[in-house]
């Protein structure tokens, strides 16, 4: 059965988008009306690293349907799936905050592919009060029609970048993104090297949890030339799943956030392996207070093996220090919750300040913002 997909947001979206491509499925990506251009007239390429190969998937050669189109030109009601890959703060942003109106309204299931997790994702999780990190979201009014019923995130695990000197249609996704990109590459390709998959929680209601489940069936019988390709959807029973997010979050890519400077995610992990494996478990053991099962989560060992490779520092530092005005706030929605349960933690603490100073710094500069998103007065987390 063929689906119409509708995936806001065109970089790492896309990177979903082609898995769904390969499964025979109907995708459109919103986006600005620039890259929307690129991608309708070129198409996609994803470069997948499989047995030691780089193998080329084109989407003018995947039996699905490719389109892109600006937020003011969807009709939510015309499909079947909404996929939210952009970073939270976008969803406020002139056309888009209309379009999730629109998609509320529509009563679309709607999963995330997000590191900051949709507030009617965590209204399905009784432990939390969620009307008490609310000023962790950048625009609250943006969730505020959605039914939690029809909302659930899925783990972003696989890495992703987009260089800054190519078109918008163009993303890396990579441990180590330097060394995946030949200098003969073609403009609009999107590059896989850290192939982890997406771990989605399922519905509250059967029928869109089993159009997920025909989604992963299909994503897991695709493939391309003869060959299996990497980055599959694994959709789970637990609602807790995707929350085994949170530990690598706090561990590396927050802790890559000094007062003066970023580090690597290499860095802030292993540079004190011991102090990393106590901020690990300590949000570990938050989720498990939260009703996650230890099978849920991913242990430290694994992630820190897996940190091994990533040799930059996280797109949340990247963006504070390159002046961005918003980031997702995943550190501020933790310590709030641990907060509802009574639970501190210094380190937590210390990164939430480290953010909080950072981003006044950069809000206080009248050019810092993330594009096209209004001005958000700042709010103490």
């Amino acid at each position: 059965m063929t689906y119409r997909v509708l995936i806001l947001g065109a970089s790492y979206g896309s990177l979903f988008g082609t898995k769904l491509l390969m499964a025979g499925q109907s995708v459109a990506l919103v986006c600005t009306r620039s890259t929307a251009e690129l991608i309708n007239r070129d198409g996609t390429v994803v470069k997948f690293s499989v047995k030691g190969r780089d193998i080329d998937v084109a989407s003018t050669k995947l039996p699905g349907q490719l389109s892109a189109t600006t937020p003011d030109g969807v009709d939510p009601a015309a499909f079947d799936l909404v996929v939210l890959g952009m970073q939270e703060a976008q969803y406020g942003s002139p056309g888009v905050r209309e379009l999730m109106g629109r998609i509320a309204k529509a009563r679309v299931p709607c999963l995330a592919i997000m590191n900051m997790p949709p507030l009617p994702y965590l209204q399905r999780i009784p432990e939390i009060r969620t009307a008490e990190v609310a000023a962790c979201y950048a625009d609250l009014g943006v969730w505020q029609d959605f039914d939690p019923a029809l909302v659930t995130l899925a783990s972003p695990d696989p890495q992703a970048f987009r260089p800054p000197d190519q078109p918008k249609n163009v993303l890396h996704a990579s441990p180590d993104p330097q060394a995946f990109r030949p200098p003969d590459q073609p403009k609009n390709v999107l590059q896989v090297g850290l192939p982890t998959n997406f771990k989605a929680a399922r519905f509250a209601g059967d029928e869109p949890t089993a159009l997920l489940r025909r989604l992963e069936a299909d994503i897991e019988a695709a493939q391309f030339e003869g060959m299996e390709i990497p980055v599959k959807l694994k959709v789970h029973d637990s609602i807790f799943v995707p929350l085994a997010k949170w530990p690598m979050l706090i561990t590396g890519n927050y802790r890559c956030i000094l007062a003066d400077r970023m580090i690597p995610i290499k860095e802030a992990v292993h540079g004190d392996l011991q102090r990393s494996r106590q901020v690990y478990d300590w949000v570990s053991k938050l989720c498990l207070g939260l009703g996650a099962d230890e099978a849920d989560l991913v242990p430290f060992d694994k992630y820190a093996k897996a940190a091994e490779g990533l040799g930059k520092p996280s797109s949340a530092a990247r963006a504070l220090f390159g002046g961005a005005a918003h980031i997702e706030r995943v550190d501020c929605l933790v310590r709030r919750i641990a907060g509802q349960r009574g639970l501190s933690f210094d380190t937590l603490d210390e990164i939430v300040a480290l953010v909080d100073q950072r981003l006044a710094k950069n809000r206080a500069t009248p050019t810092a913002s993330l594009p096209g998103v209004r001005p958000v007065p700042l709010r103490p987390v």
